[in-house]
């Protein structure tokens, strides 16, 4: 891991979870969920883009059978009372009796999933279950139901293995966090 500080768009990060910790966390998760869906054929729901690191190192670890598909979450300012409308991208698949797992990089507010979960269980699933790599508890506004969490963080702002910091950053293999 490089011990040093890294700047992105002249803001200074230091390092914060290595490669090991990430993966000893994302390999547990994998674990429980290896156990929960023995024989479930789950539909792996990855949102991009923040998830794609997160959910290959993941999807490497479960063995049962499943099937994997990416989404786009598109939010644009709507006139229904949340003011935001979203709109699923790339979900081709059947979900109708599917245990679907949606697989995110962070949830913090819970916006997203907020207005994603109904969306998805308005097609008709067995379950829908959320994976996130990391939950921020004081940020969250909306109630959600979160069963995999790989690792909580406290409220700060992280960078790296998938997450940007507009647009920069997601290609680092540790994560970093805003000094």
């Amino acid at each position: 891991m490089g011990h040093s500080h890294i700047t992105i768009h002249k803001k200074a990060f230091r390092p914060y979870l290595s490669v090991a910790q990430l993966d000893e966390a994302v390999t547990a998760l994998a674990a429980r969920l290896n156990a929960d869906y023995a024989g479930r054929e789950p539909l792996f729901v990855v949102v991009l883009t923040g998830a794609f690191m997160f959910a290959s190192d993941l999807l490497k670890h479960i063995t049962e059978p499943c099937e994997i598909v990416f989404i786009r979450v598109a939010s644009y300012e709507g006139t229904g009372s949340s003011g935001v409308v979203q709109e699923i991208m790339g979900l081709r698949e059947e979900v109708q009796g599917r245990h679907l797992i949606i697989v995110e990089d962070i949830v913090d507010t819970g916006t997203t999933m907020h207005h994603l979960v109904p969306k998805l269980q308005a097609n008709g699933p067995a379950s829908v279950e959320i994976a996130t790599l990391f939950f921020k508890p004081e940020s969250l506004r909306h109630k959600i139901d979160l069963r995999y969490v790989a690792l909580e963080i406290p409220n700060d702002f992280v960078v790296g293995y998938g997450l940007d910091y507009d647009g920069l950053g997601r290609n680092l293999p540790d994560v970093y966090v805003a000094v």
